[in-house]
């Protein structure tokens, strides 16, 4: 390791010290506090206000977790939104969804007890929806008075949405384009009802038509139009489209009946609840079978859940990586998430984790997938820091299964339809490449945020790219922004 690199470790252990030092005694029993602070208003008030607030940094956009924490300790709580709403356009689904890394890197972490900052943010934006606070923010006298662009997006996920929604509050003619019957992307299709039940999607769409947003469902653009009619004129493009080109895994018997990807299980399994839907018959239907989930991740864990709740006799979910420690050491990782095993909704539910085992093969009947077979893994770190997974010899294992879902997650967006007609440049991970800053594609008034740019990544970030992009957008469209950066 260099000097700079060993004095830079030195400062962040140091830091580390300090912070232990200022936290002990006080802090040494998270129970207690966990006890004797059950409220938002209480849980706000152990912010202790850092100087350096590791939240707020590690937040993607930036919420201004302890200016809202003290608002919320003192009971000022329209404050509290009005600070919370400037830097997120939907904290109700940040609030209910994200992995807050801002409670990993809590300075009160250290003491096992961070403050619970997404409940609170939870909290805020209900209480603001309930007492009417939230309501349509139209753009001002003067914003229309200003050169008014036009502006298509194609995609309504998180990221197309926040940047509709930040464009048309400065003055700009935005439409928005969904392939699917109803907007919301993977937000209404992808995520299950147990994990975000679709009414808080509405609630907030009301608000955007009222802002003037306009929604187009059931338009693929690239194949029921051309791309290249929503730029005429000078009209300016988004592609928000997201990341759905699945990860596949290639092993013998991988196109056996009953194996499918998890996008077109939850997918299916969405549609099928829909208010008003005549038929109820779902695509795949894991009632009475055997159900192996391959992938660790909150796609893989949306696959158990639904199978638990359509009647599935046994689900068991595989990941090859290692079984993390139940503690893990909070001091070596923060403000970095540690590695630490968590309790899972499902394992309560019937669920079953394996880890360290990897898919090795599908068994079949014929035609028909009934078991799958997997090997151990025993993972060794390298010389150069990296782990490195190798098989245990003779170590093998056959599940029962008569559906299997794949849920290691999505490559890049789709490369046909907009992508090719506009013949966007793409980068080394078959993502549209774009500036970082300006957002701009490789085609003159193409933009790009989200996952189709970013990969597969957090709802939260994909709010944050909506907002930078919307930021550029407006930037491109009047030479100037008063939007902000995030």
């Amino acid at each position: 390791m260099s000097r700079i690199g060993l004095l830079l470790r030195g400062i962040r252990a140091s830091r580390r010290e300090g912070y232990l030092h200022l936290l002990s005694g006080v802090l040494s029993r998270p129970a207690r506090w966990q006890r004797n602070f059950p409220s938002r208003s209480d849980q706000g008030a152990r912010c202790m206000d850092c100087g350096v607030p590791w939240c707020h940094g590690y937040c993607p956009v930036h919420n201004q977790i302890p200016e809202w924490n003290a608002l919320v300790s003192e009971g000022d709580w329209r404050a509290a939104w009005e600070q919370l709403e400037s830097t997120n356009n939907f904290p109700e689904l940040t609030g209910r969804l994200c992995p807050a890394h801002c409670e990993d890197a809590c300075t009160l972490r250290l003491s096992d007890a961070p403050i619970t900052i997404r409940a609170i943010e939870l909290a805020i934006i209900e209480r603001a929806w309930r007492r009417g606070w939230v309501r349509p923010q139209r753009p001002t006298d003067a914003s229309l008075d200003q050169s008014r662009g036009r502006v298509s997006i194609i995609g309504s996920g998180p990221a197309g949405l926040a940047c509709a929604q930040q464009l048309v509050r400065v003055g700009h003619e935005v439409t928005v384009f969904e392939a699917s019957p109803k907007i919301g992307g993977l937000l209404r299709y992808g995520i299950p009802d147990f994990r975000l039940e679709k009414w808080v999607l509405d609630r907030r769409l009301a608000q955007m038509r009222a802002e003037g947003v306009r929604f187009l469902t059931q338009v693929k653009v690239g194949v029921d139009m051309d791309a290249r009619e929503l730029m005429q004129d000078g009209e300016m493009l988004v592609v928000a489209s997201g990341s759905c080109t699945s990860r596949d895994i290639s092993v013998p018997g991988r196109r056996l009946t009953g194996i499918h990807f998890a996008l077109a299980y939850l997918t299916g399994q969405n549609h099928s609840l829909e208010p008003g839907r005549a038929a109820r018959t779902l695509p795949i239907d894991a009632r009475g079978l055997d159900v192996v989930v391959i992938g660790g991740g909150d796609t893989g864990s949306d696959c158990v859940g639904t199978a638990i709740r359509q009647g599935a006799r046994s689900v068991t979910q595989v990941q090859y990586q290692a079984e993390p420690p139940h503690h893990g050491d909070v001091l070596r990782h923060w403000p970095e998430r540690v590695p630490e095993l968590k309790p899972n909704d499902h394992d309560a539910e019937g669920g079953r984790r394996l880890w360290g085992w990897e898919t090795v093969a599908f068994a079949s009947d014929g035609q028909r997938v009934v078991g799958v077979d997997l090997q151990r893994l025993r993972w060794r770190q390298q010389d150069d820091g990296r782990w490195r997974r190798e098989p245990v010899s003779g170590e093998l294992w056959h599940l029962p299964a008569q559906l299997v879902l794949i849920a290691i997650g999505y490559e890049h967006p789709a490369h046909g339809d907009v992508i090719a007609q506009l013949d966007l440049r793409l980068d080394g991970r078959g993502n549209i490449a774009s500036g970082d800053r300006d957002y701009k594609s490789s085609h003159e008034g193409v933009f790009a945020c989200g996952d189709a740019r970013r990969g597969q990544s957090l709802i939260v970030w994909a709010i944050r790219e909506g907002r930078q992009c919307a930021e550029a957008v407006d930037r491109h469209l009047r030479g100037r922004s008063d939007l902000p950066r995030v």
